[in-house]
């Protein structure tokens, strides 16, 4: 497949072809199998910058970095020439047997320099999934190490995605991801949320944003109280919800939230899939909310989504804890730390620094596009709030703005401007009826005009559906 990026097709019979192969031999991840096949699948064929083209020729610009992921947009020479350098030279080797690479040796200093301090000891997986998975079992590790072999139940919050595994599934708090799996586990365990906008729809009342971040907090606290303090492993959070509808936290509610996990010694585990790699302004979101975790999960922006991998960081208490053991640890993957992976990553971050990406997203780019996605929509009829940081915004499309009501959930809102967007060039994520952004770090100013542009006329396309414009 060619990478030009001229906006041209492959043909209509090809097209054809794909759509029939796809439909009779690859099964979907999170779609209606039949539904998708009946309608045959979009094939992107090549991208470049903030752009995907798809087989017809269309251009759309990709307002999500593909899944939260690609920091640096598409076509990175650099990335690819790390990529193709380390396939020439060492395609793959494991880091079983007392070996190691030098990439992989190279990305896990680095970054331990990037990561909160006290975080310096890292594992490699290849996915979020993988690692939330693998945080999970050291936190279960470390507490059999301390000789609390009760601390078994990990508390994570309602709306809350960690990812697909049987135990990262159970962590999350999106329960449509549980009944066809007969999850959660035995040992998961929920407390709210402190989503404000949906606080009154949730019977919550009036109160305060940072009111409804200490109430947050206390519900930690009397579901561990509740459970035992000597039964709770860890408290498992985003910085800002994903998945679960962008969410941002109160200025109230970390602060509170650490000092709960504090007083009962419970373990604090940040979930960084998606918030880290400047996304918000910071190396992570753990900066910006001034987190102090005990183990870190990361995927996504590690690579810019160039190739799959991941990492589990440690802090001392839990990292040295581990590492003098004296016994093996029974953990590990085939492509931990997968060699190519690893330089890709490695130069993904060494570019972030040279060229200030993160620094950008603080005080320029980010600035600039949070500013013009609420001059754009925050008076518009169907828009009941703009929330956002650094890359990340979400646009909440509510029924009434003045009672902050919700559309009923049939009427489909979100999923039928997600449609408006992809039929005028715009990939842009609905997540319930809140549509959803988060481009690449390098997005220009003019690029974000297009995009916002985009989603604007898009929004009005719904509006007119429904009466309301």
């Amino acid at each position: 497949m060619s990478a030009n990026h001229a906006n041209t097709s492959v043909g209509h019979n090809q097209t054809k072809r794909w759509k029939e192969l796809d439909a009779a031999h690859h099964v979907h991840p999170f779609s209606n199998t039949k539904t998708l096949n009946e309608e045959g699948v979009r094939v992107i064929t090549h991208a470049q910058g903030v752009y995907l083209f798809d087989s017809e020729g269309r251009r759309m610009i990709d307002g999500m970095a593909g899944l939260w992921c690609v920091q640096l947009g598409y076509g990175n020479r650099e990335l690819a020439d790390a990529g193709s350098e380390a396939l020439h030279r060492l395609p793959y080797y494991n880091h079983f047997f007392k070996t190691s690479n030098p990439y992989t040796i190279e990305l896990a200093t680095l970054l331990a320099e990037v990561l909160p301090k006290g975080l310096s000891r890292i594992l490699f997986a290849n996915s979020g999934s993988e690692a939330n998975d693998t945080a999970l079992k050291l936190i279960r590790y470390y507490w059999n190490l301390q000789g609390k072999k009760t601390k078994k139940i990990h508390i994570s919050r309602e709306m809350a995605y960690h990812g697909v595994t049987m135990a990262a599934a159970s962590l999350s708090g999106l329960t449509p991801m549980h009944p066809q799996f007969d999850l959660p586990l035995p040992g998961f365990v929920k407390v709210p949320t402190p989503y404000w906008y949906g606080a009154k729809a949730a019977g919550l009342g009036d109160m305060s944003a940072d009111e409804l971040g200490l109430y947050c907090a206390r519900k930690l606290e009397e579901k561990i109280l509740e459970l035992g303090p000597e039964n709770v492993a860890s408290f498992s959070s985003e910085p800002i919800h994903g998945a679960g509808g962008l969410i941002f936290p109160p200025d109230t509610y970390f602060p509170a939230i650490q000092e709960v996990c504090r007083k009962y010694d419970v373990l604090l585990h940040i979930d960084e899939v998606i918030t880290g790699f400047g996304r918000t302004g910071e190396w992570f979101g753990s900066h910006t909310y001034n987190i102090n975790p005990d183990v870190m999960t990361m995927a996504k922006g590690l690579s810019s989504g160039y190739q799959p991998i991941s990492a589990i960081a440690l802090n001392t208490r839990m990292g040295d804890a581990i590492a003098s053991a004296n016994e093996e640890l029974v953990h590990g993957y085939t492509y931990s730390g997968h060699p190519v992976a690893s330089a890709v990553a490695l130069k993904n971050l060494e570019i972030m620094k040279r060229d200030g990406l993160v620094a950008r997203v603080k005080n320029d780019i980010g600035p600039y596009f949070q500013n013009q996605v609420r001059t754009l929509l925050k008076d518009h009829p169907l828009v009941g709030e703009v929330r956002g940081k650094g890359l990340l915004a979400a646009i909440e499309l509510v029924d009434d703005k003045a009672t902050r009501k919700f559309f009923d959930p049939d009427m489909d809102v979100g999923t039928r401007c997600r449609n408006h967007c992809f039929a005028n060039g715009l990939v842009m994520r609905a997540i319930r009826d809140t549509m959803v952004l988060s481009p690449p770090i390098t997005i220009t100013h003019g690029e974000v005009d297009e995009l916002l542009g985009l989603a604007k006329r898009c929004i009005d396309l719904i509006a007119r559906d429904l009466g309301r414009l």
